[in-house]
């Protein structure tokens, strides 16, 4: 039921982490607050298709 999935980031987009997630558990989309290396700070960054 594990998922590899890909955050992104939501101000600017980027494409930073690779996570895994429960489908089962977590059926909606992921959002975790994660450090963002372009904007050099902590943002949002939400699961990606």
């Amino acid at each position: 039921m594990r998922v590899n999935l890909t955050l992104a980031c939501t101000e600017c987009g980027e494409r930073n982490y690779i996570t895994k997630k429960n489908k089962r558990n977590n059926p909606d989309r992921l959002e975790i607050k994660k450090y963002c290396s372009r904007d050099k700070k902590m943002t949002v960054h939400r699961e990606t298709k």
